[in-house]
């Protein structure tokens, strides 16, 4: 047996016996092989989950980070895919030694082991569950697909857990100071397969213990089957879904409007609704801006810049965030316009909220001003509204 195989033997065995004994380390892997591409460190620890010794690895990309957990069982497997496949060299940490593997790209491994000149401190709390306001192990999360039977998210759903999570991030704050006891009703426009609907309920009755009468309104009526079963099975009884568009939906009354990812104007259907209606909260997060470029003829300073078509595109697709929110602020509504979700994970990720106030009037003249500059025709808020 070579040298350079008997150190990767003696390096993973000692790792295994670690594991074994249950003792603390950490591992980072650096220096990306060739073919890997997208990975730029992983680093490992034994991390307690749900009162239980897990060791979760953290996938360091160049602009994001991915966990991941495994047991014990699976670690061996995990080692030699991390050494054998991404990366050359892995420094392990014990309280009392350091260990570091050397692997050249034409195989060779040679082992170097060193006493700490002073004891390693090594944290085994599982970062992912800090402050995490919907708990990986929630029945509905199961029920709609993005988590197996022992509560673990899938890996292809991490991106749309961490969105559930920072939309009830906000929401929450939104929310912050509600603690009063009458019921509170809430229209979601364009409800999908419900993930975002289900957070949000279960957050504002199981942990803000808030009286809430929910409805999601979606067109497809396979959709609607399915959330009204997990509905059903979750004991959610003040959550309700309906097989109808934005523009049917009944929203006398409701104190929250939140339309997600409704198309172009669709989008200002759901806020000129809110408006009419009174709600106290507006929450819509736009895509597919395609009305104001079509009625946009520009004659300004910024017309030798916008002449590039692309460029117009994303100009008009400000304008028609801008003016929805000063014509919401004209209306009386506190507006804030901001990231939801970072656009590495989708491309829609704006978000605008409203919370009911004062009518600004200056608002409304600064929207004026601004189609004017932009020879903007309309904006499809102020038609809605004129219904």
């Amino acid at each position: 047996m070579s040298e350079s195989l008997q150190n990767k033997i003696r390096f993973k065995e000692f790792i295994i016996g670690l594991m074994e004994a249950e003792s603390p380390f950490k591992i980072t892997f650096s220096k990306p092989r060739h073919q890997n591409k997208e990975v730029v460190n992983v680093y490992l620890k034994p991390a307690v989950i749900k009162n239980q010794i897990q060791y979760s690895l953290t996938f360091r990309h160049k602009h994001k980070d991915e966990v991941k957990n495994y047991v014990r069982e699976q670690v061996p497997d995990v080692l030699d895919h991390l050494l054998g496949n991404m990366f050359l060299i892995a420094t392990l940490f014990t309280t009392e030694e350091e260990w570091v593997l050397l692997q050249s790209k034409k195989g060779k491994a040679s082992l170097q082991i060193r006493k700490n000149l002073s004891p390693v401190a090594i944290d085994t709390s599982h970062d992912r569950q800090k402050a995490r306001p919907v708990p990986a192990l929630t029945g509905w999360l199961q029920l709609l697909g993005l988590a197996g039977e022992d509560g673990r998210i899938f890996d292809k759903s991490q991106d749309k857990y961490r969105q559930i999570n920072k939309y009830i991030e906000i929401i929450g704050s939104l929310l912050a100071g509600v603690t009063d006891d009458r019921i509170y009703q809430i229209s979601d426009m364009g409800s999908g397969k419900g993930y975002l609907t289900f957070a949000l309920y279960d957050f504002l009755v199981n942990t803000k213990k808030l009286r809430v009468k929910m409805t999601g309104y979606e067109l497809n009526e396979d959709l609607v089957g399915l959330c009204y079963n997990v509905a059903a099975k979750e004991g959610f009884v003040g959550l309700t879904f309906q097989q109808k568009s934005i523009e049917q939906a009944n929203v006398a009354g409701v104190d929250m409007v939140i339309a997600l990812h409704a198309c172009d104007t669709a989008t200002d259907m759901a806020i000129a609704k809110a408006i009419q209606a009174g709600a106290t909260y507006i929450v819509v997060s736009p895509c597919c801006h395609k009305q104001i470029r079509g009625v946009m003829h520009h004659e300004n300073i910024l017309s030798p810049v916008l002449k590039h078509g692309i460029l117009e595109e994303r100009q008009a697709e400000i304008l028609t965030d801008g003016l929805r929110a000063l014509i919401m602020e004209a209306y009386g509504y506190k507006t804030q316009v901001f990231e939801f979700i970072s656009n590495e994970h989708t491309g829609k990720n704006l978000m605008i909220t409203g919370v009911k106030g004062t009518p600004d009037p200056a608002a409304r003249v600064k929207a004026d001003e601004l189609m004017k500059f932009f020879g903007i025709e309309y904006h499809a808020l102020d038609k809605q509204l004129a219904k």
